[in-house]
């Protein structure tokens, strides 16, 4: 059995894709496949699409359909990548989310990712009902089932208290992480959480690299502008715990961007000037970003996920806006609202971040970074 311990964490913009549905719940495949092609922009774009995450609504879609979105972009990124000349650019890679409501269904996506070609999986074990422990799960159930496949791939875990089965238990610990990267296919972790908690990770992540390269992929993608912020406004007294893991020569290896659904190009390009640290840049692109997040408030409230599909809407992205059961929607006078404020994003876009960072609607010129 080939082993991935030598696997690399691929770096960069992972896009984790919302899924697109009609009226009735149903996922529209051509309309999927046309915003995987979007969010990678012909190689300015993701680096990663990342298929039945958060974003995704992998939680209020039928788990049939979550499989589904995973074969479909996995697809979608293969023919990508087969249009790549040599010598062109990096192959993007294709994500799935595996976790299910039980550890039966999490197991079944998992085997179905693997078999679609998933160059890896994502897996939240916290989330999955019935796994108190998630070191055993992934040590026997998860390995085993690695063991029995044809491949093996890394698999990612993914730490997101807002989807924790239990509120007292919202983060994996840093002892089950060490624990779980003696694995030689757990290649690292998204950590969608606050400062404090992202900082813990990064801080222990030197252990967790016996058997290789270990990764960290922030998940609340707007602390990149404080992790690669400048040296020279590091106050020198009190530094954070990215300042002083990077004084050891670490950093993130990516960012997993749900916005970047909407501005695929522009976050590539944040994530590239900050990795940079040039603070100029970072601060023009934070200004943009800023402001979607703001226009996703516009509709009284937090609506990330309606206003991701909102976007891609009235880009012709797609042809559908349809949310999932039990998934914040808007409202005719609220859509308007968010329509007006993005159209305002996109200008401030133009103006501080410009060509060839400006992410393009279908049909329009592209070309490859």
């Amino acid at each position: 059995m080939r082993s991935v311990e030598e696997s690399r964490p691929c770096p960069g913009l992972s896009v984790p894709v919302v899924t697109v549905l009609d009226g009735d719940g149903g996922l529209l495949e051509a309309d999927q496949r046309a915003l995987v092609r979007f969010v990678i922009q012909d190689g300015w774009g993701a680096d990663v699409v990342f298929a039945a995450g958060t974003t995704g609504e992998w939680d209020r879609v039928p788990n049939a359909v979550s499989q589904r979105v995973v074969q479909v972009c996995t697809e979608e990124v293969a023919k990508a990548n087969t249009r790549l000349a040599p010598g062109e650019g990096r192959p993007v890679e294709a994500w799935a989310g595996v976790t299910a409501h039980t550890a039966a269904d999490t197991l079944e996506n998992l085997e179905r990712a693997i078999h679609h070609g998933a160059d890896a999986v994502v897996l939240a074990p916290l989330s999955i009902r019935g796994v108190s422990d998630p070191v055993h799960f992934v040590v026997r159930d998860v390995a085993d089932l690695m063991d029995r496949c044809t491949r093996r791939v890394p698999l990612y875990l993914y730490d997101n208290a807002d989807i924790a089965v239990d509120p007292k238990v919202p983060h994996i610990r840093t002892h089950q992480v060490k624990a779980l990267s003696r694995l030689d296919f757990v290649r690292g972790i998204k950590v969608s959480a606050r400062r404090k908690v992202l900082g813990d990770y990064i801080q222990a992540a030197a252990s967790f690299r016996d058997r290789g390269e270990f990764g960290i992929y922030v998940g609340n993608a707007m602390l990149i502008f404080h992790i690669f912020q400048p040296r020279s406004r590091w106050s020198g007294a009190l530094l954070s715990r990215y300042q002083r893991w990077r004084l050891r020569g670490g950093l993130p290896t990516g960012v997993v961007a749900g916005p970047a659904n909407a501005l695929p190009r522009e976050w590539a390009r944040a994530w590239q000037v900050s990795r940079a640290g040039d603070g100029e840049r970072m601060e023009q692109c934070k200004r943009v970003l800023d402001a979607f997040r703001v226009a996703t408030h516009t509709a009284g409230g937090p609506r990330s996920v309606a206003c991701l599909k909102r976007s891609l809407l009235g880009r012709g992205v797609v042809s559908s806006d349809a949310v999932a059961p039990g998934t914040p929607g808007l409202s005719g006078d609220e859509a308007a609202a968010f329509d007006a404020a993005f159209s305002g994003v996109r200008e401030l876009a133009r103006e501080l971040v410009g060509d060839p960072w400006l992410s393009l609607a279908p049909h329009g010129d592209g070309g490859r970074r």
